[in-house]
């Protein structure tokens, strides 16, 4: 039996700008043995993050995830031993590439009691020991959803906590792998709890068979419990092993759900085809801190 494939919309190509900064900062991220999201996660905006913003999401606890989501490209296993070093080389790569505002994230490590929350904290501080002008934004997994965890991380204070819900409430179980929609919310409003002065922030992906009105329904979860920063992209299959795409949304709807986002209180929200959770995160800072 033949499986169908939507059509991807012209609305979702992508011009490549390969210059030398993309190339430069390609070969620096291998010799220093680092990882990004942009390139893990098969990220769209790759080349105009890297050959014309000059921002890079680094992924640190290594390259394999322990968790399994329907929707990610990153790679599932059993993970190596944590390397206590990488903080230093990822706060190095900052300082070389000269930027203004960083982006940490990394794969979920539920073999770790701590959740990698340790190597975490060490990363900002060794990014704002070398980099004392750069703000950082922190995207980890629910941390095994553990308070002490998240608390170690928090105590580091970021200039953003971002942490993604994904989808739906009724897609959840589906898409994703061992974190729920509950513990994701108990996370981002924990965090508000911890230090209500640090900016939260969250992300979902659309086009998954969810509706206009449970997206609106998720939009009102996250504002119950604190979030300012709402992004809203467009999810795109990264392979044929992962979840089919059910609709491509117009760039008109992203810009209604943007409009409805703001209306319902959050400080800044980015919506389109194209928008990933990172992406334009240095606007997205400078936002929050006007609002503040």
């Amino acid at each position: 039996m033949s499986i169908s494939y939507l059509r991807k919309p012209e609305w979702l190509k992508i011009k490549l700008n390969t210059n030398e900064q993309y190339t430069g900062l390609k070969k620096m991220m291998r010799e220093k043995k680092l990882h990004t999201v942009c390139e893990e996660a098969r990220c769209p905006n790759i080349h105009e993050c890297w050959a014309v913003r000059k921002t890079a999401t680094f992924m640190i606890l290594g390259s394999v995830c322990t968790r399994a989501c329907r929707f990610c490209a990153v790679q599932t296993g059993l993970p190596s031993e944590l390397d206590w070093e990488e903080p230093e080389r990822v706060a190095e790569s900052v300082e070389q590439m000269g930027l203004k505002h960083v982006v940490i994230t990394a794969v979920a490590r539920d073999d770790l009691k701590d959740g990698g929350a340790k190597v975490f904290a060490e990363t900002v501080k060794a990014v704002r020991r070398r980099n004392p002008f750069c703000t950082i934004e922190v995207l980890p997994s629910d941390l095994n959803g553990e308070y002490d965890n998240l608390k170690i991380l928090m105590d580091t204070r970021p200039d953003i906590l971002n942490h993604n819900i994904e989808t739906v409430k009724r897609l959840s179980p589906q898409v994703r792998a061992r974190a729920t929609y509950e513990r994701s919310l108990e996370f981002l409003r924990r965090a508000k709890l911890m230090n209500a002065t640090i900016p939260t922030k969250s992300s979902i992906m659309i086009g998954l068979g969810e509706t206009k009105e449970e997206i609106m329904e998720t939009m009102d979860d996250l504002r119950a419990n604190n979030v300012e920063i709402m992004t809203i992209g467009q999810y795109l299959q990264p392979t044929k092993r992962h979840l089919k795409v059910q609709k491509y949304w117009s760039p008109e709807e992203f810009e209604e759900l943007k409009n409805i986002a703001l209306s319902k209180g959050f400080s800044h929200c980015e919506a389109g085809p194209l928008v990933r959770s990172s992406y334009h995160a240095d606007e997205q800072v400078r936002a929050a801190k006007a609002n503040a």
